[in-house]
């Protein structure tokens, strides 16, 4: 708004404002006077302008959007700890549980037992939050000494750690909220709530799925994956549990029964004929194409809970296989080996599967 307030033209005005029969050239007495208050006052603008987007939710930037948005009850979500399965057994590979509060490293992470699934199946919470925590795969090494345990293994990720929310995160919830305006159980309602549950990155409502007052959520993991059976509980715990279905005692309304579910993975296979430059193989390609279109694939994932319908379009997995250096055309590709897109249900999200590449 004050772009045009620039020292030089604060400048001009100031010195237009002295009589002209005063020496006004740079040097002069009132040059040397009036130029300092002119950067002054060009500063106080660029302040102004930054105080102004700071104030406004579309402009704002870490606490001054977090204060905007608190004003309305959304709040920045804290970065969480990843749940883990660790699985631990004696020198003969027999199940073994382990007591409460036993801690275990790997590489740099530390993961605490905090409940047991099943005998020798115990979840594992990382000490450190964010999603650090869910990269992790294999053996364990015991912090606590744990009478007869041969090895341990940290396996599925059961409900993903996140990160603080980012700014861009924050906004988008604030301005759907603002926009759909959540009420008493509407389709808006029960995203705004399920979506600011832990481990949940989407949310895709079916009202009256199977009869009156029937509503069918399906949920995405927060890092864009098919959601584990713990997280689906706990969604399930928190909205409606299943014990007292419609009694209102979750966060549904009363006569709502809910039924919670999660998204299920369909494989895309992909196979193409690609020209490749000179002394360029399709082995020396493979890995950059299976990049490409995982990172298509999980662009996909990301916007899920936004669209009404995936589409996986040939037109794009080609696109972005043209530009993996050494690929110089590509002809014949077929998705699941057919020529046509593919249309995804609500309870599908597209993973990557085999990739076969010809010349």
């Amino acid at each position: 708004m004050y772009e045009d307030q620039t020292y030089e033209a604060i400048l001009q005005r100031m010195l237009d404002r002295v009589a002209n029969n005063v020496d006004k050239r740079t040097g002069s007495i009132i040059y040397d006077a009036l130029a300092p208050v002119a950067a002054e006052a060009s500063q106080m603008y660029m302040e102004l302008d930054t105080n102004l987007n700071l104030s406004y939710a579309d402009t704002a930037s870490e606490e001054y959007l977090e204060r905007r948005t608190a004003e309305f009850g959304i709040n920045r979500k804290p970065a969480t700890k990843s749940q883990r399965k660790g699985l631990f057994y004696t020198s003969g590979d027999v199940l073994i549980d382990i007591p409460v509060g036993t801690r275990f490293s790997i590489n740099d992470l530390n993961y605490m037992a905090t409940s047991k699934i099943k005998t020798g199946h115990w979840v594992l919470e990382c000490e450190i939050a964010g999603v650090v925590g869910n990269q992790e795969f294999g053996t364990l090494l015991p912090i606590d000494y744990v009478d007869g345990l041969g090895r341990a293994e940290l396996t599925e990720v059961l409900i993903p750690g996140e990160d603080a929310e980012s700014d861009e995160s924050l906004r988008k919830r604030y301005m759907i909220a603002i926009n759909e305006q959540p009420f008493g159980g509407n389709a808006s309602d029960y995203r705004h709530k399920i979506n600011s549950i832990s481990g949940v990155g989407g949310t895709k409502v079916t009202p009256v799925w199977n009869g009156g007052g029937t509503v069918k959520i399906t949920i995405i993991t927060s890092d864009y994956g098919t959601p584990s059976q713990t997280l689906i509980d706990e969604v399930q715990t928190l909205i409606d549990p299943e014990v007292n279905s419609g009694q209102g005692i979750g966060l549904a309304p009363i006569g709502h029964k809910v039924t919670v579910i999660g998204t299920k993975n369909l494989n895309i296979n992909v196979s193409a004929t690609l020209t490749l430059a000179a002394g360029v193989t399709p082995g020396q390609v493979k890995n950059d194409v299976e990049d490409a279109i995982s990172s298509y694939l999980l662009s996909l994932r990301q916007i899920w809970g936004n669209e009404s319908v995936l589409i996986v379009r040939i037109s794009q997995i080609e696109s972005r296989i043209l530009a993996v250096s050494g690929v110089l055309d590509v002809t014949n590709t077929l998705l699941n080996e057919s020529v046509a897109n593919i249309s995804l249900t609500d309870e599908q999200i597209p993973v990557l599967g085999t990739v076969s590449l010809n010349e």
